[in-house]
């Protein structure tokens, strides 16, 4: 099922490539069968995670398969937002990275910490967490496209057909400071229980760890980025700067200890 799934998303990150090269062979059937074989993809990790995640009542959350959960929550949302954005391009980022993380789930063996009993409180806090940072990867990816455009077009290159395919540069822009507002909502519901309420959730007293952090000094890096583009106007590269600091301090404050232990150090 891994291979399968893994060979569906490279399939349609490939199709969403050859769609933005050459935009005007792409019909609306193209679309449709594009979007079914991505229902097929999801549908496929899904399964992957269903019998990987899930040990007797309990949560494996180690690297390998929260990795491989997060790819899978970004592609849905992606595929979800797709109906009624224009982010068609993202895909080609999107798709190949959660082939990967589902094709390194498959390789490395699956270690982790085993939740035994997951309570409303936990389950609802997991969620959140995962769609926060979903949302924020998404916003990244786009971030990284909209530099890619503003420097295509600061250097005067001839337009490409590929440029040409992608929606106006401020429909981008704002489209990325819908899904950061999102995802800063989120992320502050995340951090608010995670602190507050760290003994009902995790049956422990708060503890100051780089996790806890790392993630509060994200949240302080959105919410300058947020007051900047408010206050200020900041866009381009500005903000681009600001997403991705926020974002890698996110990402190693989700993923970053556990790929020491679990990758690094087997433990």
């Amino acid at each position: 099922m891994n291979l399968l799934a893994a060979v569906l998303y490279l399939c349609v990150g490939a199709l969403l490539w050859h769609g933005l090269r050459r935009p005007r062979t792409a019909s609306h059937g193209a679309r449709l069968g594009i979007y079914i074989l991505a229902v097929g993809a999801v549908t496929a990790h899904a399964a992957v995670l269903y019998t990987g995640l899930l040990h007797e009542g309990g949560l494996n959350l180690g690297f390998t398969n929260a990795a491989s959960l997060v790819a899978w929550a970004i592609a849905v949302l992606f595929l979800l937002a797709s109906l009624t954005r224009p982010i068609e391009s993202l895909g080609i980022f999107i798709m190949p990275v959660a082939a990967a993380t589902v094709f390194i789930d498959w390789l490395l063996p699956r270690h982790g910490t085993l939740i035994m009993t997951v309570t409303p409180m936990q389950s609802a806090h997991i969620v959140i967490s995962l769609l926060a940072y979903s949302l924020l990867s998404i916003a990244v990816v786009q971030s990284l496209m909209l530099a890619w455009v503003e420097r295509r077009l600061r250097q005067r290159h001839q337009p490409s057909r590929l440029l040409h395919a992608l929606p106006p540069l401020e429909t981008m822009e704002n489209l990325m400071f819908q899904l950061i507002t999102l995802g800063f909502v989120l992320l502050t519901l995340t951090v608010i229980s995670g602190v507050f309420f760290s003994e009902q959730l995790f049956n422990e007293p708060l503890a100051f760890t780089d996790h806890v952090v790392l993630s509060i000094i994200a949240w302080i890096v959105f919410a300058v980025l947020l007051a900047g583009r408010w206050r200020f106007g900041w866009r381009g590269r500005t903000a681009v700067r600001w997403t991705l600091g926020g974002f890698t301090l996110l990402a190693f404050a989700y993923f970053g200890s556990k790929f020491a232990l679990e990758i690094l150090l087997r433990h």
